[in-house]
C-alpha cells in the first residue's frame, strides 16, 4: 500500500518494526467513518449532494485500485466502516486486510476461502456456485454501500422482517419501493427535485452493481 497514491485512498505515512513491537501510521481523518453518518444512530445528516460526492469518490478510489495501480488490487471489504472522511468529507477507502493482488492481465482470481462482510460480500465470493471471482466482486459491495447510503439499510421494516424471509434481502425492499414510485425514502418529501433525481440515480446505480 505504500506504493499507492490517490486522493480517495487512505494514506500510509509510515511504519515501525522493533522487536515484538509493530506499528503502522496512517493519516488522521477528522470525520471518522461513513457509517457514523448513515447509521440509525447517526448524529449528523448528510444531504443528497454530499452523499453523491462521497459515492463518487469511493468509485474513483476503486477504479484506481482496479486499473490505476501497477498491480490490480481487489479490496474485498467495501462497506461504510471502511470509508473514512476527512475534514471536507472527501472519502478515503481504508482497511486492506482482506485485499488481494492480481496481475492486470488476469480477470479471474482464485480464493481458498470466502472473505468480506456479510451484507456486502458478493455471492461468488461467498460460494463458487454463483460464478468466478474477479474485481467485479468489489462492484457488488460498492452497490450495497450506495444503496445503504441513499436508502438506509437499517430501516425498521427490514429489521423486523423474519430472518428466514427472502423479503428481508435489502435490495428487495428498494426494488419494491421503486415500483411504487418511492425513491427518496431516506430523505422524505423535503428535498428538491434535483436532489430527488440524484437519489433516484444513485439507487439505480446501486441496483445495477448487484
Amino acid at each position: 500500500m505504500s506504493q499507492t497514491s490517490h486522493i480517495n485512498m487512505f494514506f500510509l505515512l509510515g511504519f515501525c518494526y522493533e522487536g515484538f513491537n509493530r506499528a503502522i501510521v496512517y493519516e488522521f481523518l477528522e470525520n471518522g467513518s461513513l457509517d457514523q453518518f448513515i447509521s440509525k444512530k447517526k448524529s449528523v445528516d448528510l444531504d443528497v449532494t454530499r452523499l453523491y460526492n462521497i459515492a463518487l469518490g469511493v468509485a474513483r478510489g476503486l477504479e484506481y485500485l482496479h486499473h490505476g495501480c501497477k498491480t490490480k488490487i481487489v479490496h474485498f471489504d467495501i462497506k461504510p466502516q471502511n470509508v473514512l472522511l476527512d475534514e471536507n468529507l472527501c472519502p478515503k477507502v481504508s482497511d486492506f486486510g482482506l485485499a488481494k493482488l492480481c496481475e492486470k492481465r488476469e480477470s479471474i482470481m482464485s480464493l481458498i476461502d470466502s472473505r468480506g462482510t456479510i451484507g456486502y460480500i458478493a455471492p461468488e465470493v461467498f460460494s463458487r456456485m454463483y460464478g468466478r471471482v474477479s474485481h467485479k466482486s468489489d462492484a457488488y459491495s460498492y452497490g450495497m454501500l450506495v444503496l445503504e447510503m441513499i436508502r438506509a439499510r437499517n430501516r425498521e421494516t427490514v429489521e423486523t422482517a423474519p430472518s428466514n424471509s427472502s423479503s428481508a434481502y435489502f435490495p428487495d425492499w428498494i426494488y419494491k419501493d421503486l415500483e411504487n414510485g418511492d425513491h427518496t425514502w431516506k430523505f422524505g418529501d423535503e428535498i428538491i427535485r434535483e436532489e430527488k433525481e440524484i437519489a433516484k440515480k444513485m439507487t439505480l446505480v446501486g441496483l445495477w452493481c448487484i
